[in-house]
């Protein structure tokens, strides 16, 4: 994987890293492609925006003194960015086109980003001496405080929650994670500070994730299974219902009988699918805890390839004749 950090400026989703402080292609997503839009409906339109006044935001951000709601947001993912990125930032959209001081400082920084690989989040938990420690079979006396989850007397009801520290990289900073098993949907390794709760008419994480632009910020991409509707075409016909065709009925609150309809026809669409556009609902943000016991389960099949990507849109069909 690619460490490849974004910058989305001004109230959109902006990364911290100086390979993208000549670069404004990530923004187009929320701001438009000649900065005409409100980014998220909340931001100020950038087109219209001096020079000044983006370095005057983006240094406000940094310093965590600018951006009302999302100042939080917005303050951690310009940390990295130093005076002379936000310098080309303001070129760029202003449609300058930099100093050679401010070309050479994003070159550098472009040979500087590092190739990481896709970090493995359960090696701890699946730790083998762990395991046999807390394998029971092996014991010839188990004590209480080492059944169930709580790890402590079953007669102590005093049992607190283990503390979660929310302290995840900004979008944009952070190596993604290994998939659990092949084709599980990737798991968040960001900080969703200010981008939930995701709703239809709210999706923040499109603005990095959409195919088009997740390549040029290193996110990943949404796969086409997501720009696919799976759902059965229903229609009421004559008082019954229809599903891919066949009459299934409603009479009496009779369903009638759907076992022939094996699967229905896909759609494929040129937008996401609105019965995914609760992204959290799969792909959860994760925190850096101990587990209360070990894990010993191993996916069949997780080559490298399948660590990073995935080939669902291609296996939806499986098993079914």
């Amino acid at each position: 994987m690619t460490k490849v950090i974004k910058v989305m400026a001004l109230g959109s989703l902006l990364a911290a890293s100086a390979l993208y402080g000549a670069s404004t292609a990530a923004c187009a997503g929320c701001h438009g492609q000649h900065f005409e839009k409100h980014a998220m409906g909340k931001s100020k339109i950038v087109k219209d925006m001096s020079k000044a006044d983006i370095l005057v935001a983006l240094k406000g951000y940094k310093a965590g003194t600018y951006g009302g709601a999302m100042k939080g947001l917005m303050k951690g993912q310009v940390a990295a960015l130093s005076d002379a990125d936000m310098k080309a930032i303001a070129e760029m959209i202003k449609g300058g086109a930099g100093t050679a001081t401010d070309k050479a400082t994003s070159h550098a920084a472009a040979a500087a980003v590092a190739v990481s690989k896709v970090i493995d989040i359960n090696a701890k938990v699946c730790d083998p001496e762990r395991i046999k420690k807390e394998d029971l079979g092996n014991k010839k006396e188990v004590d209480e405080t080492v059944l169930g989850l709580r790890k402590t007397s079953l007669f102590d009801e005093n049992v607190a929650p283990q503390k979660i520290k929310e302290d995840r990289p900004a979008p944009g900073t952070a190596p993604k994670f290994e998939r659990a098993y092949v084709n599980a949907p990737p798991m968040i390794p960001h900080s969703v500070e200010g981008l939930l709760p995701i709703t239809k008419d709210n999706n923040q994480c499109l603005g990095c994730h959409m195919p088009d632009v997740a390549k040029g910020v290193g996110a990943t991409p949404i796969p086409p299974s997501h720009f696919t509707n799976y759902r059965p075409t229903t229609v009421l016909k004559n008082g019954n219902l229809v599903k891919e065709g066949k009459v299934v009925g409603i009479q009496k609150g009779d369903m009638g009988n759907v076992s022939d309809i094996k699967l229905a026809k896909a759609k494929k669409l040129n937008h996401l699918y609105q019965g995914r556009y609760n992204c959290s609902q799969c792909h959860a943000p994760q925190a850096n805890v101990k587990t209360a016991v070990g894990n010993t389960f191993k996916s069949d099949g997780l080559t490298d390839e399948f660590k990073s990507h995935s080939n669902l849109v291609n296996m939806m069909d499986d098993g079914v004749k």
